[in-house]
């Protein structure tokens, strides 16, 4: 008898030790294809990209800051369709992100949700059926100056309208304490789910500006998260800090467009360091980018900053597969943007990235 229980108890054992074994084995493997997610891939050197644009208002010539006439926006729109690219749908993003894609796609994007996107704008893209993603910060639904959630609604129902979310307040997120932060991101996505039925997958930063927790934070809560530094998005960027190219009366002129929209995308490994919040400590950032071994092209390459508030040439370092940026002076509150490109044969690739001060 003792015997016998002995016998079932070894069995017992090796039974829960197999299967910590698998569990093991799952978890090890969905760590690893959780993780392979978000890390970079391989260098595409045919990967032609996904080019954002973002937009703000329509036809609101008091605010050439953030505004765009409607006959030089109808003129973008011609210009896209000139050069034969496709506009993307935002229900397709992941299946085109994640693959190589050799023929450039556009993506339209419309922050803040101002009424005259809806008065000046929607109409042409309804008529067109043209795709975008319009963020939208859920404390100014309603007044004066935004949509209201019937005209959000109104629109959302189209299978070629996408909305992001855009925060709560709009406001310098990136000053908030993490608390704080997480609480206007948390009411947002309340609000949505009450009004939508759901949290939109697409994330935009206000200002473009976040810290490395406050990106974490959105990675949790979002599939996707765009910023307002430009660049073109190729499936080796983060996805939590997608590039677009920021349109308005000063930055739409048709000559600068037709060049912006043939932009490739200009691939790289990894941009240390990853957090873009700057205090004073580390104002100059040591800026190294990592490239694949497979680009030879990196000491063609040529960068630029506002560094002191002034755009100029920055000083580089070119190391067998990186590059080190050497910034001799500060960056001027509140946003440092650095941005590198090179030509080829095929044309300009580009990339840039932003840091926000403190």
């Amino acid at each position: 008898m003792v015997y016998d229980w002995s016998l079932a108890m070894i069995v017992k054992i090796i039974f829960s030790l197999a299967a910590s074994i698998i569990k093991f084995i799952i978890f090890y493997f969905f760590f690893l294809n959780a993780y392979a997610e978000t890390v970079n891939k391989k260098y595409e050197p045919k990967e032609k990209g996904i080019l954002a644009l973002m937009y703000h208002r329509f036809g609101e010539n008091k605010y050439p800051s953030t505004n765009i006439k409607i006959d030089v926006f109808q003129k973008h729109l011609n210009i896209i369709k000139e050069n034969s690219f496709a506009f993307l749908n935002p229900k397709n993003f992941e299946l085109e992100f994640n693959k190589v894609s050799e023929e450039k796609k556009i993506l339209l994007t419309i922050d803040d949700a101002f009424s005259s996107f809806y008065q000046n704008a929607w109409p042409i893209l309804k008529k067109n059926k043209i795709p975008f993603i319009l963020f939208v910060s859920t404390e100014t639904i309603g007044k004066k100056g935004y949509m209201n959630w019937d005209e959000i609604i109104e629109i959302s129902k189209e299978d070629f309208v996408f909305i992001g979310n855009h925060s709560h307040t709009h406001e310098y997120l990136v000053k908030y304490k993490f608390e704080e932060f997480t609480n206007d991101i948390l009411r947002s996505i309340k609000i949505f789910k009450k009004n939508l039925g759901y949290n939109p997958k697409f994330f935009s930063y206000p200002f473009g500006e976040y810290s490395l927790d406050q990106k974490k934070f959105i990675s949790k809560n979002f599939q996707y998260a765009f910023g307002q530094h430009s660049g073109v998005i190729d499936l080796n960027k983060d996805k939590y800090e997608l590039p677009r190219f920021p349109i308005n009366e000063k930055y739409g002129d048709l000559e600068r467009f037709k060049f912006l929209i043939n932009l490739l995308p200009l691939q790289y490994k990894v941009i240390i360091p990853e957090d873009k919040f700057l205090l004073d400590t580390n104002n100059p950032p040591e800026l190294i980018i990592e490239f694949f071994n497979e680009q030879s092209y990196i000491n063609k390459i040529n960068c630029f900053s506002n560094e002191g508030g002034e755009w100029k040439n920055s000083k580089l370092n070119y190391m067998k597969h990186q590059i080190k940026v050497v910034f001799s002076e500060k960056f001027l509150p509140r946003r440092g943007r650095i941005n590198c490109s090179m030509q080829e044969e095929f044309g300009w690739r580009w990339f840039g990235t932003q840091f926000t001060l403190n």
